[in-house]
């Protein structure tokens, strides 16, 4: 056996594990069993897995996240299309509501299937998504007019918002939470490289879309990206399965508010203002993302049939726009931002890296962005607001995780951090749904309102700022690397030490350090993705 002896007991001894229903008396006495069983455990287990089941099982999971924010990543490009083609005089509030139709459901959905893939579903989620996924696209390229035909939009959103968003909503939390249960000592890059395939893939599709068209038009176009969907979507149902040592805990009962939402998390102050700065944050984030080409092909700096577009096609053209260029360097950029920034977030503090790079990418479009008057300047733009915003769109679970680190600080109540980690995280993402449906339509009202691009750039620079604000008030409540409170520090620097004494006692409760995590701390966006082995 592959495994070792007595994996599959340890394993059901940890937090995180047990079934629910095991009594509170048993976990408090068993807290310090646990942390020496993990000890053991880590001490012999190398850090990367023996078993060839991991690796294929990780390249599974980062076809899943190919298959999810990855196709969103790529929306701009086929709402580019639609503008000049089938499209052609709907109003861009419209075709963007497509794409945020798609970003809308996997938000949604990311709570409820959490649960499930903690409950062992596994098996059910991902072969929802494998189906959902291919048929919405091949459905697409049958709804979708040939010779470009003015389409039907109520088809167009049909297809590929509804059905393709009902299956990416499968595979977001799926990639990263079946991963982690193998990579237990190297987390947070596994999960990272999982994460690369949105960003991968949105410079794959495209490329492909693209080419296809010109050689083939849309409809078979469309079938090919069907294709290469459902054969990577396979390739995820068959190896995507997690390590068969994990024990998949079972809530009492489904139909209980508890097993869904935790009523906790609602009275943590730095976790509800987090979790408005990540509904904030979608609000202007994918409007860049759906926008971007579009305002390069009217901004003269891209071609759509070789010239310069308005921000209404009056007829058809017979060549894709120019500028998927530009929606291909911005997401390869994002690919490193989201390993290099992930990494350097080990050392800083995860919620500390996560506001530096929210306000750089907030600036980078407020100068950057509103400022680009040529193609060298509008690809600057998309090389470095790419790098940030992969850092930005894919460091929310590790902030969450360094907020539950920061509030459950007795040692009695250490493993609520790790067991929590899931539901917080998608009761965090599901409040963004929201802001990530209506966020682009505003965008796309403003586009048609106003008939100029400089709405969009603001908008999204507006939202971002006021994310960045609320995650540096989620931050204000959370101690610092010594223990202490920010407002503690405040006190002392203007010499006002008898304020900062009472100011901590206040705070009986704080444990150093915070920020940043301590060694062996791994952060990823699962229910069972975070160890601490201590220092």
């Amino acid at each position: 056996m592959a495994r070792r002896v007595g994996d599959e007991e340890s394993q059901k001894d940890r937090p995180s594990t047990r079934s629910l229903s095991s009594s509170t008396s048993q976990e408090t006495a068993s807290v310090e069993n646990i942390s020496i069983t993990s000890s053991m455990e880590d001490a012999f287990e190398p850090k990367w897995p023996q078993s060839w089941r991991a690796y294929a099982c990780w390249l599974g999971c980062f076809f899943l996240m190919f298959n999810s924010w990855g196709l969103v990543n790529a929306y701009g490009t086929f709402s580019s299309y639609y503008v000049g083609n089938s499209l052609r005089g709907v109003d861009q509030l419209e075709l963007n509501f497509i794409g945020s139709t798609q970003s809308f459901l996997v938000l949604l959905f990311s709570a409820p299937v959490g649960k499930l893939l903690d409950a062992g579903h596994f098996r059910y989620v991902v072969a929802t998504g494998t189906f959902l996924v291919p048929f919405g696209l091949f459905m697409l390229s049958v709804a979708h007019p040939k010779d470009d035909a003015q389409a039907s939009f109520g088809s167009i959103w049909a297809t590929q918002g509804l059905v393709v968003g009902l299956g990416m909503a499968c595979f977001f939390v799926s990639s990263s939470q079946i991963a982690a249960t193998w990579f237990r000592k190297s987390k947070s890059l596994a999960v990272g490289v999982v994460a690369c395939g949105a960003s991968i893939a949105g410079v794959v599709y495209p490329a492909m879309i693209r080419f296809l068209i010109e050689e083939l038009g849309f409809n078979n176009a469309v079938r090919g990206v069907a294709g290469l969907a459902g054969v990577t979507c396979v390739y995820s149902l068959i190896f995507a399965t997690p390590n068969p040592a994990h024990v998949h805990p079972q809530p009492q009962s489904y139909c209980k508010f508890s097993t869904w939402f935790d009523k906790e998390a609602l009275t943590n102050k730095a976790f509800c203002w987090f979790t408005a700065a990540v509904a904030f944050l979608f609000l202007g984030f994918y409007p860049v993302f759906f926008n971007l080409e579009e305002w390069a092909a009217i901004s003269g700096l891209g071609t759509r049939g070789g010239s310069r577009a308005p921000v209404v096609a009056p007829t058809p053209t017979t060549a894709p726009l120019q500028t998927y260029f530009m929606l291909m360097i911005m997401n390869g950029a994002s690919t490193f931002g989201r390993l290099a920034f992930a990494f350097f977030g080990d050392y800083t503090g995860a919620l500390n890296m996560h506001i530096v790079t929210q306000i750089v990418s907030s600036l980078l479009i407020y100068i950057l962005w509103t400022l680009a008057s040529s193609t060298a300047a509008a690809i600057a733009f998309c090389v470095f607001f790419g790098m940030f915003s992969g850092s930005v769109i894919g460091l929310p679970p590790a902030s969450i995780a360094n907020i539950l680190n920061c509030t459950y600080t007795k040692p009695s109540d250490e493993h609520l951090a790790h067991s929590k980690l899931g539901q917080w995280t998608g009761m965090m993402y599901s409040v963004a749904a929201i802001p990530a449906l209506i966020g682009p339509l505003i965008a796309g009202h403003l586009v048609t309102e106003y008939s100029t691009y400089i709405t969009v750039q603001l908008w999204s620079a507006v939202s971002l700022t006021l994310s960045a604000l609320c995650m540096i008030v989620a931050r204000w409540y959370l101690p610092t690397v010594d223990g202490t409170h920010i407002s503690t520090h405040l006190y002392r620097f203007f010499g006002k030490d008898d304020k900062a004494d009472e100011a901590e006692k206040r705070r009986p409760n704080t444990r150093a350090p915070c920020f940043p995590c301590p060694e062996g701390f791994s952060f990823t966006t699962g229910p069972y993705q975070v160890e601490n082995k201590g220092r």
